[in-house]
């Protein structure tokens, strides 16, 4: 709540706009929800779409990930937060499926936000930087997205089930998403189904990927690989990384050594959106 009366607070001096619960789907009868930040003035604007954390089983549009609204307000992005349908309740695809809903409605309502539909960016933190990363390997240019920046995401399922990335609380998050019990064959392609990795081509939208080096949840690894693999196809990746940062954005904040992300995001986009 405070954050949203800071927003609003901001927005009545700027003349920018916060926009609260817009409805961009039904799903299941479940109404998934949005809130939109629209600067001041003509546009149209580049935008990002931000797509909240929790383990694919908490979380919303306006928690995990606020500490990026700011910075993002101040650059001059438009940006949406939105939320998705949460395991185990429901399995993947469910909120992939939704937030290309999003992207989907928010190109097809471009005019009424003061979106640039050719300079549209997805950005996710954690549950969300795996969703995020899945769609612009998967989806990317059939969505017209032009970057894609992912905090700390899960990119390689099976390294986190049956691999060299498993802990205890990635393996049962990553099992509740796919709605699984066990490991067996059928398992195994839901997880490379799920798995940004298994989509990295030439022709995918830039990444940046945001990852402390002592984040004990994915680990490491996991953003190494999918950039390693993105730049042997021949797809652009770089790693910001922050030395002794943990998983977790709102870990973070206390930390002035690793804010140096508020800065270099909005930078980055503004660079992959001319």
């Amino acid at each position: 709540m405070r954050l949203l009366v800071i927003l609003f607070g901001v927005a009545a001096m700027a003349g920018a706009a916060l926009q609260s619960d817009i409805e961009f789907a039904k799903m299941d009868g479940v109404s998934l929800k949005m809130d939109a930040w629209v600067p001041d003035g003509a546009g149209p604007f580049p935008t990002v779409v931000l797509v909240h954390g929790g383990g694919w089983q908490q979380g919303d549009k306006q928690t995990t990930f606020n500490p990026i609204f700011e910075p993002l307000s101040n650059a001059g992005f438009v940006w949406f937060t939105v939320n998705y349908r949460l395991a185990p309740k429901y399995r993947y695809p469910a909120a992939v499926d939704d937030v290309v809903s999003a992207i989907r409605y928010i190109e097809d309502h471009a005019g009424e936000f003061k979106v640039d539909p050719k300079r549209i960016a997805i950005s996710g933190e954690s549950a969300g930087g795996h969703i995020v990363a899945l769609i612009g390997a998967h989806y990317g240019s059939e969505l017209h997205i032009q970057a894609v920046v992912p905090f700390y995401p899960a990119t390689d399922f099976d390294a986190l089930v049956e691999g060299p990335d498993r802990n205890d609380r990635a393996y049962h998050g990553v099992m509740q998403f796919v709605g699984a019990t066990e490991v067996n064959d059928q398992t195994r392609k839901l997880l490379s189904d799920a798995s940004p990795v298994t989509y990295i081509h030439k022709g995918m939208p830039p990444y940046l990927i945001v990852v402390g080096t002592a984040d004990q949840t994915v680990g490491f690894r996991q953003s190494q690989e999918l950039c390693d693999r993105m730049k042997l196809a021949g797809a652009q990746c770089e790693i910001y990384s922050l030395k002794g940062a943990p998983h977790w954005l709102v870990r973070w904040e206390n930390h002035p050594e690793w804010a140096g992300y508020k800065q270099k995001v909005p930078d980055w986009l503004k660079q992959q959106m001319k």
